[in-house]
């Protein structure tokens, strides 16, 4: 890699996946901008070239795009938030440009002959977060709470507000700002506000050297300011403990959605796509329970696999309280799925990375009838897809959800027939 400066005018064309945009320099080569709206002449800096890309930051704005807007938040440009990449774009621009982004991906990674998919949107388009998480820096004074940088900076910038959080996040954050000086001291200290379900706000405290002893002053400063609030403690590798605030269950803080109204749409997707007729059934990276319980309950024999001991024991805490049978298996799918399959329907929601080779093998070999795949990551889904040889006739649902506005991120629902044996009945393809 080669680093130059650059004071070229270049145009952008287009964004790419992970919300950058994308231009070319003189010599042809694509480089990519953050922060930049389609159609926006801008000049470079901190030009990096790699083998085929080349990586800069705007130097200037000469003349902004049509579609180019004031971001809503302070922090976007002036602290480069690494939260959001895409403020300065309108929501229908974002929204397009996600739809086209996995479509993109699915036809030049996975080799599916299909159009850019539905767009499920968010009701909210900012304030829908329900849960933020701001990084201690200890200082000789105060410490310094907020967010990173986007370009992966080890520094924070102290936070102000977020826009893409709930009001009431922002009310709790405005109140204990003035006291964060009683946070326990280390080096890796974590600070999140979360609003549950029912409204009710929790600040949780995790990290630090030794026992966090002094919530008290956060817990005057909300109530000065008329907030109820629960504080939670949880230590390095440890349970979480409730230091002082109303009582609450503790796995309803630390399982719940981002964006409660676009997880109940893709929830909803999930459990319309598994046949009625389908007996066995596998929820792999199943999280804790969210999708296995409500499946379990209509009556179909589901195993569930997660590497996280603690959701495990959250959901089978669920089912005995639902008198739910619910078979939990915890550990690494790569680890586990030989020895549970065949089924009549398995479900994925990987991180990131996507399924292991591991995984995709043994679905190719063993599978199940019917696939249904959450994922996060359009080119990790292509890629699976294409390892596990679907082809456009397989799909039954193509669906993107916008789980994260203002963000470059987002969820594809996928439902594959994959022509093994099964008990179920199939629905026609999709078109």
């Amino acid at each position: 890699m080669t680093v130059t400066r650059a004071a070229d005018v270049v145009t952008i064309d287009s964004l790419a996946a992970g919300g950058a945009g994308v231009a070319h320099l003189a010599d042809g080569i694509t480089v990519f901008v953050p922060r930049t709206a389609p159609g926006d002449r801008v000049t470079l800096r901190d030009v990096r070239r790699h083998r085929r890309h080349a990586v800069a930051e705007i130097g200037e704005i000469v003349e902004p795009g049509p579609e180019r807007v004031q971001p809503a938040c302070a922090h976007f440009m002036r602290d480069r938030c690494g939260g959001c990449q895409w403020q300065h774009l309108p929501i229908e621009t974002q929204r397009t440009a996600k739809q086209r982004i996995v479509g993109d991906a699915l036809r030049r990674i996975g080799k599916l002959d299909v159009a850019d998919p539905e767009l499920v949107e968010s009701p909210r388009t900012f304030g829908y977060r329900t849960t933020i998480t701001l990084t201690v820096r200890p200082t000789f004074d105060a410490p310094v709470v907020g967010f990173h940088r986007a370009d992966g900076d080890a520094r924070v910038f102290p936070l102000e507000r977020c826009e893409i959080a709930r009001e009431e996040l922002n009310a709790l954050w405005t109140a204990i700002r003035p006291a964060l000086a009683a946070l326990p001291p280390g080096d890796d200290v974590r600070v999140k506000l979360r609003v549950s379900a029912d409204g009710a706000r929790h600040v949780v405290v995790g990290g630090g050297e030794g026992a966090w002893r002094t919530p008290e002053p956060l817990a005057r400063a909300a109530a000065a300011a008329g907030l109820r609030a629960t504080l939670w403690w949880q230590p390095r590798g440890g349970a979480m403990r409730r230091m002082t605030g109303p009582e609450a269950d503790p796995g309803l803080v630390s399982f719940a959605q981002v964006n409660a109204e676009v997880a109940d749409a893709l929830r909803a997707a999930v459990l319309g796509a598994v046949p009625a007729s389908a007996r066995r059934v596998l929820d792999l990276y199943a999280g804790a329970g969210d999708t296995a319980l409500p499946l379990a309950g209509r009556g179909h024999d589901v195993v569930m696999v997660e590497v996280d001991t603690r959701a495990i024991a959250r959901a089978e805490q669920r089912a005995r309280r639902s008198g739910i049978a619910l078979r939990c298996v915890a550990g690494r799918v790569e680890d586990r799925i030989g020895k549970l399959l065949p089924a009549d329907v398995v479900i994925v929601n990987p991180p990131r990375t996507g399924l292991a080779e591991g995984v995709t093998d043994s679905l190719r070999i063993g599978a199940s009838a019917r696939l249904v795949y959450v994922s996060c990551d359009p080119a990790t889904l292509a890629r699976d897809l294409r390892r596990l040889g679907v082809t456009g006739g397989d799909l039954v649902t193509l669906q993107a959800f916008d789980m994260f506005p203002q963000t470059s991120h987002v969820e594809t629902l996928v439902v594959a027939d994959l022509g093994r044996p099964s008990s179920i009945v199939r629905p026609p393809s999709c078109a």
